[in-house]
């Protein structure tokens, strides 16, 4: 007999071995049951040879989320996703606990009416994520929630290990991260390793996007539930203005990108861009963290050195980053690889102009045709950042850009579709087969 029983009672488990006999004590050995009237009828159930469905919609629910560095005010693109939807899925009745690595984020253990739990991880690239999920693993494997909830392809290599352990899993697919440019063969194999059982174990799975989904469905056969990446309405107000005049900035008059400084963000292919694209009067402002830890990062200080018309602002947040999206003139996004870019999302909420490779992840967002040019084409990206800068949008325009983009991509939608995800997956563990 195929036993999944989720439901939970308080009622001594004895007495159930006493009225149901074997079927009783089959039971009685689950390690989650407290007292419930839907139990009781799932006993029954079971007792008489026949499956039962368990609805608990109104339940209290526990979720974990794993898979990120950690939040608030963490860089990255599922950081800002977790960030934005873990206190819209408190609101809608969720406990939601986000385990974050140590090395990152403010301290703090509640934000939002989120409880973060910090757990520590190597800060070796291409290790830290998998030894913080597989401690996160065996740290839920104690707390026992309802749902574990896991982002991204790397962590997913881990789902085999929380199923093993007992866990109902879902996760999110953010995009192929075996195809960034910074990866070797190894970690590309074991990325595309992680895809394969993650989406194949999990209970429930997520994707970002249409391209994603089609994806899973081709590869694995696997259907899963297309939840978009959303956006915010900007805060009202210019921000903290006096950001701009630290750096040079005039107002409407500089080109913007904001994302980590990787190879596959393509930093080096806008800052030759904005060269041959000679734009008077105009600025180039690089938004992230650019320390110089890595080739990569180092490359672009140094094509940067002695050009006063490209700006590296460092990593920027909160009213800092709000005035430099709400006076751009424009903004870029020259990715190789994404997922849905939130960054992108995130510029059309303040009713920017946006210019992005053709990609598909940015295809998919929608933009006008003579928005996107050749992923890689230097020459194309200029004579995109021209035209942009010889015809700036007007306010109404500006405001068109807002309500089209707040009204696609509304994280209260997705909060409210991820919780149906959650019901669904725990409703599913709350079957008795006979």
């Amino acid at each position: 007999m195929v036993q999944q029983i989720r439901a939970t009672i308080r009622t001594p488990c004895r007495t159930a071995q006493a009225h149901f006999g074997d079927a009783g004590e089959r039971l009685a050995g689950h390690s989650r049951i407290r007292r419930d009237s839907a139990t009781i009828e799932a006993v029954v159930a079971l007792a008489r040879g026949r499956a039962a469905v368990i609805e608990h919609k109104d339940r209290y629910m526990h979720v974990m989320i794993l898979g990120l560095r950690g939040i608030p005010g963490v860089q990255g693109g599922i950081e800002t996703h977790v960030e934005q939807l873990a206190p819209l899925l408190a609101r809608n009745g969720v406990e939601v606990e986000v385990i974050t690595r140590a090395s990152y984020g403010r301290g703090e253990r509640e934000w939002n009416g989120v409880r973060l739990t910090p757990i520590w991880a190597p800060l070796t690239d291409g290790v830290e994520a998998l030894v913080h999920t597989l401690l996160g693993i065996l740290y839920a494997a104690i707390k026992r929630p309802d749902l574990l909830h896991i982002h991204a392809v790397g962590p997913m290599l881990m789902v085999p290990v929380a199923r093993f352990l007992g866990l109902r899993v879902v996760v999110t697919h953010h995009g192929p991260d075996y195809d960034r440019e910074k990866w070797g063969p190894l970690a590309r194999r074991l990325l595309r390793l992680g895809e394969r059982v993650g989406v194949k174990y999990s209970q429930g799975r997520i994707a970002i996007s249409k391209l994603i989904q089609h994806h899973l469905w081709t590869a694995y056969g696997c259907k899963s539930t297309l939840i978009k990446n959303g956006v915010g309405a900007a805060r009202p107000g210019p921000g903290d203005p006096d950001v701009l005049r630290r750096f040079g900035l005039d107002g409407a008059r500089y080109v913007l990108q904001v994302s980590r400084f990787v190879p596959e963000k393509r930093q080096t292919d806008l800052i030759r861009a904005f060269r041959a694209a000679g734009l008077p009067g105009w600025k180039l402002a690089l938004v992230g963290d650019v320390s110089g830890k890595t080739a990569y990062e180092r490359e672009v200080r140094e094509l940067c050195r002695d050009d006063p018309d490209v700006v590296l602002t460092g990593y920027r947040s909160g009213d800092e980053l709000d005035a430099l999206y709400a006076h751009a003139g424009l903004f870029v996004l020259p990715s190789s690889h994404e997922g849905l870019p939130i960054a992108m999302l995130e510029a059309l909420s303040y009713g920017l102009r946006v210019v992005a490779s053709d990609i598909g992840p940015n295809l998919e967002v929608g933009l006008a045709r003579g928005q996107y040019y050749p992923l890689g084409d230097v020459q194309a990206l200029a004579g995109c950042l021209r035209s942009e800068a010889e015809h700036p949008p007007g306010e109404r325009d500006r405001a068109a850009i807002r309500e089209w983009v707040l009204r696609e991509y509304n994280w209260e939608e997705i909060a409210a579709s991820t919780v149906e995800v959650y019901r669904s997956v725990a409703d599913a563990g709350l079957v008795v087969e006979a």
